[in-house]
């Protein structure tokens, strides 16, 4: 690709060819890429530009104020099980950032995220150069097999598409999947809550019969979108609190992975502590804005 492309740069007439400018055309969409991509996709390189817009969105947008990041380890394995909202995947962006400004080893989190997410053509190839990974059992095994800090949103879509009348109430967090992956790699559970992304898109009702056809398991009807069309995705600048916890050993092995009464007991645990972090928080804070 580069010699048909550098030869066409030389200003040679007969190598003027279509292949020649869809390469050119490959080296300047590539520019900021390096190519050397781990197995999952990340490319270190091309994540760099966009930290510059998750600071501006961490410090002045949201002001996001981080507590107990001590709690995560230097080093090793963990899992990080966060409450979800917000109607776009936002608190998993600023959980990842404030880690990586405000830890001490400044850890990489790699965030499980939804397929709703990752099968949308224009966001899919950016979250895959972000780091982000597609959430299954076996993705988040393989990272917390390597020692990588992975985090989870056991809510699923039924988190990030609750009404605003739901706020903070954590939904089912499904059949356990994140106990078991604890349990089959030994993994610490690390609860982290946000508090503040409920408000930035308020989802007064869901129009699911226009997002099924799109392929989207819901259609979020907020005061600003689709009436403001592309303006109504721009969220509102509310306050943010990120609260990370002391982290959870389950007292068992991997031979009770597959015991779902055992799974429900554990995740039910992990359910009761991020609720009762989140009401706590909820009941410091003061104007969803300003947070006075």
């Amino acid at each position: 690709m580069l010699g048909e492309a550098a030869r066409f740069l030389d200003g040679r007439p007969e190598f003027k060819s279509p292949r020649a400018l869809v390469d050119l055309w490959n080296l300047f969409r590539n520019r900021s890429r390096t190519f050397e991509l781990d197995d999952f996709g990340y490319d270190a390189v091309a994540a760099r530009p966009w930290i510059e817009l998750f600071d501006f969105l961490y410090t002045v947008w949201w002001r996001v104020t981080l507590s107990g990041v001590d709690n995560i380890p230097m080093t090793g394995r963990a899992l990080l099980v966060a409450n979800h909202s917000g109607v776009l995947p936002w608190d998993g962006a600023m959980v990842k950032r404030g880690i990586a400004r405000e830890h001490a080893a400044h850890r990489t989190a790699r965030m499980l995220v939804l397929d709703m997410f990752t099968t949308l053509p224009f966001l899919q190839p950016w979250l895959r150069h972000m780091g982000e990974v597609r959430a299954c059992p076996e993705n988040g095994e393989r990272l917390l097999l390597r020692d990588e800090l992975v985090g989870v949103f056991p809510e699923g879509v039924k988190g990030v598409g609750k009404l605003f009348r739901d706020r903070y109430r954590l939904a089912r967090f499904g059949r356990g999947g994140f106990v078991r992956l604890a349990l089959q790699t030994g993994a610490p559970v690390i609860p982290v809550t946000v508090v503040g992304a409920e408000e930035i898109h308020p989802n007064l009702t869901r129009m699911d019969f226009i997002g099924r056809p799109l392929g989207l398991p819901y259609f979020p009807l907020t005061p600003t979108f689709p009436l403001l069309g592309p303006l109504g995705v721009l969220p509102l600048p509310t306050k943010w609190w990120i609260d990370i916890g002391k982290p959870i050993v389950f007292g068992h092995g991997p031979e009770v992975a597959d015991r779902p009464m055992i799974v429900n007991e554990l995740a039910d645990q992990v359910r009761s502590t991020l609720q009762t972090m989140i009401d706590s928080r909820l009941s410091r804070r003061g104007n969803i804005f300003t947070g006075e």
